[in-house]
């Protein structure tokens, strides 16, 4: 393809990337195809001669598209957020067209200062602690996911624990870790490829609230010595996966501090909400964690991937991940004055993802971007509040950031029912999860483009469908 060529094409697909987010309502939000259905409508070998891109982009518009749940649309209320936005869309574009692999300072200075500075900015933004910026003993880096920093997390603190020899010898020493029954799934699965092992993986109960219960954390712990155990690692969230629920980080901290624990807070969603200081209390005792990890790939408008990791001491980082073959040797590594994010988590590689969290960050500016992060929270409480107001549903836990748990009366089985009938209409898209036993019904609320008159959609679309439900079972 000729740079002529790439220029005609490339603004024809930049057309229709607009054109996609101008009429992103108009799709069904939940995908519609059945399984094998977009596998069927493919060719089974691959073309002998090269096509042209009027042919892919047929492709695209009569079979892809048919397969998409649309993250994007205003409507899409399910998971979680993971939306973007022109900025940063516009950065990743030149990210792809540079090409930079960014796995040493060396490979590209711009690459690794840049990230150096955004993350810098953003511990400022967020009101974190001095210790995690590149200024003092810590450091942020970004990786794909806030499972990738858990793992990063949790070999680390492996290797304080056992003063680095398990690098050398292996997983031998009795390590157990502790996270709450609500922690996300990622940190379970941290511990496996860790070779710590599930059966040394603590769950701690939780209160009525859903946040982890310090006091059981502590007996737990005391248990575990007593038994011979070497705690290691305490993880507590800044935002739950189900329910949204911040676990008391202070009190929580002052145990893994006393216990010589390596501290973790996951806020792979809710962390965004730090940008603004009236929810930072949220957060108290922050500076207590030797990692910090948040996602601007889920509600700060930054596409994915893109994950934050901060941590209080980069030395420890370096000294369990790093590892220096002969190929990558270079006189600015060996000098000391450079970070080489490489040695700072588990993948060699890296791409230039800064560049679109940098775009965003000066497209919206610090005011911009607490103007949506509010403007999401507050759609949320009036949802909140139209569920308070109802004699069908309830609220199962009110909303501390954007995430509405409820529920309709009639029972698990009636809320399924609503929630696939909804679904079924693509309408909107929403999900559930189970608390306490119980199905709950989940609104996420933070795509770019949701407004309000979209939230008052969605919830008349709900109470409606809850109406002809009960209506079909009656005349049964």
């Amino acid at each position: 393809m000729s740079t002529e060529q790439f220029r005609k094409e490339g603004k024809r697909i930049i057309d229709w990337i607009a054109d996609y987010y101008e009429n992103v309502e108009n799709f069904p939000v939940l995908s519609q195809v059945t399984p094998g259905e977009i596998i069927s409508s493919l060719p089974e070998n691959p073309p002998q001669k090269g096509e042209s891109i009027d042919a892919m982009m047929r492709d695209i518009d009569n079979k892809i598209m048919r397969g998409i749940t649309h993250w994007q649309s205003p409507n899409f209320y399910a998971f979680f957020p993971s939306n973007t936005s022109f900025p940063s869309i516009l950065g990743d574009l030149i990210s792809s067209g540079l090409g930079v692999q960014g796995m040493l300072w060396a490979t590209s200075p711009a690459a690794t200062e840049l990230e150096t500075r955004v993350l810098d900015w953003l511990a400022g933004m967020m009101g974190m602690p001095e210790k995690f910026k590149s200024t003092s003993t810590g450091g942020g880096v970004i990786q794909d996911t806030a499972s990738t920093s858990a793992l990063t997390a949790v070999i680390a603190a492996r290797e304080r624990a056992t003063n680095f020899q398990s690098n050398k010898i292996g997983a031998r020493h009795k390590l157990v870790a502790y996270i709450s029954s609500q922690t996300h799934s990622s940190l379970e699965k941290a511990i496996k490829m860790a070779g710590i092992g599930t059966d040394n993986l603590r769950l701690i109960g939780v209160n009525d609230k859903f946040e982890m219960r310090p006091e059981l954390l502590d007996k737990q712990i005391q248990l575990d010595k007593a038994d011979g155990y070497i705690p290691f690692f305490i993880c507590a969230a800044l935002g739950t996966t189900s329910s949204n629920a911040v676990d008391p980080i202070r009190k929580i901290g002052e145990i893994a501090g006393r216990e010589n624990c390596w501290f973790h807070i996951d806020g792979a969603m809710s962390g965004t909400a730090m940008i603004c200081p009236e929810y930072r209390h949220y957060m108290d005792g922050v500076e207590l964690a030797d990692s910090f990890v948040f996602n601007p790939h889920k509600w700060m408008f930054t596409n994915f991937d893109c994950d934050v990791f901060w941590v209080g001491n980069r030395n420890e980082l370096i000294n369990t991940f790093s590892i220096l073959p002969e190929y990558l040797k270079n006189k600015t590594t060996e000098s000391g004055t450079v970070f080489d994010y490489r040695d700072w988590h588990v993948q060699l590689g890296r791409r230039f993802r800064s560049l679109k969290l940098w775009f965003v960050i000066r497209h919206y500016g610090i005011e911009g971007l607490q103007f949506h992060i509010r403007k999401h929270i507050e759609m949320a409480h009036d949802f909140a509040g139209w569920i308070k107001q109802s004699t069908d549903f309830e609220l199962v836990v009110d909303p501390l950031f954007n995430l509405v748990c409820f529920c309709h009366k009639n029972g698990d089985d009636f809320n399924m029912k609503i929630m696939n009938k909804v679904n079924e209409t693509g309408k909107i898209y929403f999900t559930h999860t189970k608390l306490n036993n119980k199905i709950v019904l989940r609104m996420s609320i933070g795509q770019t483009h949701t407004e309000p008159v979209h939230v008052k959609a969605a919830w008349d679309l709900i109470k409606q469908s809850a109406v002809q439900l009960e209506s079909e079972e009656k005349l049964f």
